[in-house]
């Protein structure tokens, strides 16, 4: 059996896309995106009597025809982005009442993940590739009921899902960050969770751990360094670990062939932790890359047989 795994594609219109074609193309069984799927901010693109203004990477554009402005709402939905279109009297309304903003922003993430829940059930849905999606910290619980909806996706937050005699059990949730983000607990209660989790699993030797949250001190878990005011130490080049505890105890404990994790976008890599293969493939979904882990499982030894870590 032969998984593709990505993870943190924050709203990358062309990596959602690519995911969804991974599957034939690399002759994927099972298709597994390891959460936070949704975007991180919106790119207002303004009215201005005939024409457009929009400011992207600190670059101002004025789009005088419809080409040049789907050209531009493109490109923002690449980078993960959500384009919206404004009028003027809307941005004085956004200033003034920010929540306005807030609610603009939550509707056009679950509008997104609709259209894109649609797209792999349209992609997909008459092949024989199954599409697993778990969404992450960064992912509001509004886009569970989404994905549990589609017709050829399943959700793998909280669920044991039977891969052929593997069983993959998934959990979006992670270790508390500087960010407070919808989905983490302290590794105390993370532990917890997880062990009520793999408590459902009928042999956790031949598990798959589909955890957002890498294993604390693995490698897997580099992350610039930041002081108390949130600003990267070094220019970003000091690295310490931000994984979980809980996650490397329960890796340790149940020893599962395979635990595929993401969350810390630097993290990419592959390791050993006792006869666990752990897997990051990192994330440069603002570069329109998408980073995966190929893995081919031997369904009667119930082990890895090969990885390969690509970019594409």
């Amino acid at each position: 059996m032969r998984i593709f795994f990505a993870t943190d594609v924050h709203g990358s219109e062309i990596c959602w896309r690519k995911f969804l074609n991974a599957g034939t193309f690399h002759k994927a069984d099972v298709l597994v995106m390891g959460g936070d799927m949704t975007g991180k901010a919106m790119v207002p693109i303004v009215a201005n009597g005939s024409s457009w203004d929009v400011t992207i990477q600190d670059q101002h554009h004025a789009l005088a025809t419809e080409t040049e402005l789907a050209a531009m709402e493109k490109r923002i939905s690449d980078r993960g982005y959500y384009p919206v279109r404004l009028s003027r009297d809307e941005v004085d309304a956004w200033a003034s009442e920010p929540t306005l903003v807030d609610a603009r922003f939550k509707a056009e993430i679950l509008r997104t993940v609709e259209r894109w829940i649609a797209l792999a059930d349209e992609r997909l849905g008459s092949s024989s590739i199954r599409c697993i999606v778990s969404p992450a910290n960064d992912d509001m619980f509004e886009v569970d009921p989404i994905i549990a909806a589609g017709r050829h996706v399943e959700l793998g937050e909280a669920n044991t899902i039977d891969l052929e005699g593997f069983s993959l059990v998934s959990t979006g949730w992670a270790n508390t960050t500087p960010w407070h983000t919808f989905r983490e607990l302290p590794d105390p209660e993370l532990r917890v969770r997880i062990d009520e989790l793999v408590g459902k699993v009928p042999d956790p030797h031949r598990a798959i751990f589909n955890f957002h949250a890498p294993p604390y001190g693995s490698n897997l878990d580099n992350a610039p360094k930041l002081d108390s005011e949130m600003k990267y130490v070094a220019g970003g080049q000091a690295l310490i670990p931000v994984g979980s505890h809980a996650v490397r105890e329960a890796i340790l404990a149940y020893a599962p062939p395979l635990s595929l994790h993401g969350h810390i976008h630097e993290g990419k890599g592959a390791v050993k932790l006792g006869s666990t293969l752990a897997v990051n493939p990192g994330s440069s979904y603002e570069d329109g890359v998408l980073q995966a882990a190929i893995v081919d499982l031997d369904m009667k030894k119930g082990v890895v047989k090969r990885y390969l870590l690509i970019n594409g």
